[in-house]
């Protein structure tokens, strides 16, 4: 089977993919994203008792946040592929945050592999994937 042709005049290019998490406490949300994992609070859409929709991102890491009946399912999980898995559960631990104490576990492929389990249950895997060579 062949791949589609990539030049031409409408070429079609992907920039980014941007999960969406669901969420129902504000407050919450902000407290593991921006003041745990270290996110920084790119936007924000809507506030008090309208549907609310945030953007987080850290890195290479970019997240949506929404309280708006259809999107996103609580439980979802995101992989987020990193180097240095360790560094960032080190960074983790120092911070005073009593809902979580996440561990490194073997992960697929010989990998190494950090799960957080944001306030609306979704998982965030950070997977460092074993070395090559």
């Amino acid at each position: 089977m062949s791949s589609p042709p990539t030049t031409g005049p409408e070429d079609f290019e992907i920039r980014s993919v941007v999960p969406i998490l669901r969420m129902y406490d504000i407050p919450a949300t902000l407290r593991f994203y921006v003041d745990y994992l270290g996110c920084s609070l790119d936007r924000q859409d809507g506030e008090g008792d309208r549907p609310v929709s945030l953007v987080v991102s850290r890195g290479g890491l970019r997240l949506r946040l929404s309280s708006y009946p259809d999107d996103g399912t609580p439980g979802t999980a995101v992989l987020v592929v990193v180097r240095n898995v360790e560094a960032l559960h080190a960074e983790l631990h120092e911070r005073d945050y009593p809902f979580l104490n996440p561990g490194i576990e073997p992960g697929p492929g010989n990998g190494r592999e950090m799960q957080l389990i944001d306030p609306a249950s979704n998982r965030i895997r950070f997977y460092e994937p074993a070395p090559t060579g």
